[in-house]
């Protein structure tokens, strides 16, 4: 467990390293990428080798039914990292979409999984999101909306969400994780 809890906390770390010490990040120039893309890569490495290798330990039992749920809230998660991205109209609704996305992937994951392991990892990625959002708030004040898209652009995010879907759900039932078996009673 504490791998998994070390990974979480480097994940944090990296990232809001830039809005909690920005002067130090500055002074790191274009070095400083490299040690956040390095930090980043471990701490991915420290989440994976943590959360395979913990022990479970149940806190609560997902309700029946929630896989579907889990599954549609995975698809909206995905588009939504790509809307952050994409030119499109979305992009102008909501300020934050990549952090949103990874909270409604935090939400839906904690929908089907109650152990120990899955809040450490998917509860703190969601809590990070949260953070992330507020420290850039903070930081940059009011949101100047960027100019709307197309939903044609919209449409093309929804197009490749759904083929990341099935390439994320084909990995996670290689690793053991169909996310087509549980909770759907």
């Amino acid at each position: 467990m504490i791998w998994l809890i070390l990974g979480v906390l480097l994940w944090m770390d990296a990232h809001m390293f830039k809005r909690i010490l920005p002067q130090v990040r500055e002074r790191m120039g274009n070095a400083g990428k490299g040690v956040v893309a390095g930090t980043l890569l471990l701490s991915i490495v420290l989440m994976v080798i943590g959360y395979r290798s913990a022990e479970v330990i149940p806190v609560y039992t997902p309700m029946a039914g929630m896989g579907h749920l889990n599954n549609l809230l995975m698809l909206f998660s995905i588009f939504l990292l790509g809307a952050g991205s994409a030119p499109g109209v979305v992009r102008t609704k909501i300020r934050h979409p990549m952090l949103t996305g990874v909270i409604v992937w935090a939400v839906a994951h904690l929908l089907v999984n109650g152990d120990l392991a899955s809040i450490i990892l998917f509860g703190g990625l969601g809590l990070w999101a949260i953070a992330q959002m507020l420290l850039i708030n903070h930081a940059e004040g009011a949101w100047q909306r960027p100019e709307a898209g197309t939903w044609a652009r919209d449409l093309r995010v929804v197009v490749i969400a759904i083929v990341l879907y099935a390439v994320i759900a084909g990995i996670h039932t290689w690793l053991g994780y169909s996310p087509f078996l549980g909770t759907y009673g």
